[in-house]
């Protein structure tokens, strides 16, 4: 087939590319090379293959046939051998093997070759497409089924990468929505937790984890490389995500009792402290800076220092803080021709809490009014730290000179000798999940909506059409943002209704990790099917829990202009493009899409009982 369309374009009998003459050509080739005895063993030096009597006897038989072998002889076996069993593997709706019936030109033959060219070219696209379809469902079996560990994680984005970009997205977004259904339920896992950690981080450093043992400063670790990712990248939902795991992993390492838990407590509070600011959550940022500033004795902590490259995005003043020392290092290592002697971009981790103290103080301060004396006397206890401390940064001494101007530049102050003592503070016992499940579920619905622009690029119009936006319009249903999912399910069936259908596409793989996005309607219907004795981990019964993209957005459009009082015309044109469907549609699979097919009768119910409450 690939030869075959590569010549689509020029003629079959062309003197630079003669297929029939090249081929005969190489035959007589091998025919001299049999009777010459010149056939070298591949794997062993000096072995001839034709050394042995028995193998020369036949050597000079099929010599002897080869060199008989005309292009004449040659066309007519390939037409009678491989075209006519190409033909009949063409679609029904073109008679392509009629073609074949009269090859008697170079004119014909090429037309004939041209045709089951084409033929073949537009099946292909069709069994690729239900071979993407059918590793989608795989995907969605292995992980809802069996789950993953971080071993076989790996090993899944590692042998999808090589088969498909779309696979490789696509199976990242259904490992979010498998953690985020489980963590709705209870808390995140630590299994689960490094899982996501898999599909974050780069494989080097997930192999590096896989080969150590569970402690706090393994976590300690796995927290500061997701931060450092977190750090160089741009802000979206998998950043979010990211900080996310960097704190459930900093968790880890407090709730770990071994013999490095008391060296890394500081330093896991610091950076807990500066995710909670990054994030807004001021209250808990505070909570973890007084944990630090509480301590009484740092000698135990193995590390006095917070690396500058691993913070996130806290505020312009510490960027410009870390972007002036490490122009300062350049200077004295470039200019002034001075080795660098120490990493200059840390924070002492105390006077870092300090700092960051004071400035969740003063965004609170500013949201809740809090009295400037409270500021003063935090401001106060980290002077004194300041000047008690032994070892300080270039800078720690800029951050002090930010904060002392700042104080300045506020209303007058009243000079503090005496304060209160710091408060216990109210520290959490583990990482809120919330946030977690709605950035997974938001960052799956991005990496689902890749995979459809992906397939939209591969599939061609005259095989099926794709639309690239359902599971955008079915996440704006489940957020409640019913005008949006409503214009885009328009536009999708308006898109689907009108395009050429040999294969549907799949809108949804009906298990436990996409019921969680749709509404209660179609898990009652998922549910029946269950009920019915349809095991959906068997592989034969896949397909009746498929839902196609449109069937899912006419039910979507429906469920939209009922929520928002649409007009019974606009309802009456959806309930025609159910029927039009229902009646119409005839692709070769529709008989085992039971979900799909119930989902249109609901739809089509669902706007029968509107109407006649309406009347």
């Amino acid at each position: 087939m690939l030869w075959a369309c590569e010549l689509k374009p020029r003629h079959w009998w062309t003197e630079d590319l003669n297929v029939v003459k090249i081929c005969v050509k190489l035959l007589h080739t091998l025919a001299l090379w049999l009777t010459d005895a010149r056939c070298q063993h591949y794997f062993i030096s000096n072995c001839n293959l034709m050394d042995h009597p028995y193998h020369a006897h036949y050597a000079k038989s099929a010599a002897s046939k080869l060199t008989s072998v005309t292009e004449a002889w040659f066309v007519e076996w390939f037409i009678g051998s491989y075209l006519r069993q190409c033909a009949q593997l063409c679609r029904p709706t073109y008679s392509v093997s009629r073609l074949l019936e009269d090859i008697s030109t170079a004119t014909k033959l090429q037309k004939a070759l041209s045709a089951v060219a084409v033929e073949r070219f537009a099946t292909s696209r069709v069994e690729s497409l239900a071979w993407f379809t059918g590793c989608q469902i795989t995907i969605t079996i292995q992980v809802s089924r069996d789950s993953v560990t971080m071993r076989s994680c790996l090993c899944w984005i590692k042998e999808l990468t090589k088969m498909h970009q779309g696979l490789s997205v696509y199976f990242t977004a259904v490992i979010f929505l498998h953690v985020a259904r489980i963590t709705r339920k209870i808390v995140l896992r630590d299994d689960l937790l490094d899982i996501l950690a898999t599909t974050c981080l780069p494989s080097n450093d997930v192999r590096r984890c896989l080969r150590a043992r569970h402690s706090s400063l393994l976590s300690l670790s796995q927290a500061a490389m997701l931060m450092k990712v977190v750090a160089m990248n741009s802000r979206s939902s998998v950043q979010l995500i990211e900080i996310e795991l960097s704190k459930a992993y900093l968790y880890r390492a407090l709730r770990y009792k071994d013999s490095d838990s008391e060296s890394i407590y500081c330093l896991a509070n610091v950076y807990l402290a500066a995710l909670y600011y990054t994030t807004g959550q001021y209250q808990m940022a505070t909570h973890y800076c007084t944990s630090v500033m509480m301590s009484q004795d740092h000698s135990q902590c193995s590390s006095h220092v917070v690396l500058g490259e691993l913070l996130p995005k806290i505020e312009d003043e510490v960027d410009n803080v870390l972007g002036l020392v490490a122009f300062y290092q350049y200077v004295r290592t470039a200019a002034l021709n001075q080795q660098q002697t120490q990493h200059v971009s840390v924070f002492n981790t105390e006077l870092f809490a300090h700092y960051l103290h004071i400035r969740c103080l003063s965004v609170t301060a500013e949201c809740r009014q809090l009295t400037q004396a409270t500021l003063n006397a935090d401001t106060q206890r980290y002077q004194n730290r300041f000047y008690e401390s032994s070892e300080i940064f270039i800078t720690d001494v800029l951050n002090f000179v930010n904060v002392i101007n700042r104080i300045r530049h506020t209303e007058s102050k009243q000079r503090l000798t005496e304060f209160n003592d710091l408060a216990e503070p109210a520290i959490a016992l583990d990482l809120d999940t919330s946030e977690l499940v709605e950035l997974l579920q938001q960052s799956a619905i991005e990496h689902l909506n890749t995979v459809r622009e992906l397939q939209a690029r591969d599939v061609v119009s005259d095989v099926a059409t794709v639309v690239t936006t359902d599971f955008e319009a079915l996440y704006a249903y489940k957020c409640g943002q019913y005008q949006r999912c409503l214009h885009l399910s328009m536009l999708n069936v308006r898109t689907l209704i009108d395009g050429h259908i040999i294969l549907p596409c799949v809108g949804l793989c009906a298990f436990p990790e996409f019921v969680q996005l749709m509404d209660d309607d179609i898990g009652l219907l998922v549910g029946l099917i269950l009920i019915a004795g349809i095991n959906r981990s068997d592989s034969k019964n896949q397909y009746h829990f498929l839902i196609t993209q449109l069937s899912l957005s006419l039910y979507l459009m429906t469920q939209c202009q009922m929520k928002l009082r649409d007009t019974m015309t606009s309802l009456a044109q959806t309930l025609d493009h159910v029927e039009v469907v229902r009646r119409n549609v005839g692709y070769r699979y529709k008989q085992l899409l039971t979900l799909d097919e119930l989902l249109l009768k609901l739809t089509e119910r669902k706007i029968l009982r509107y109407i006649s409450d309406d009347s």
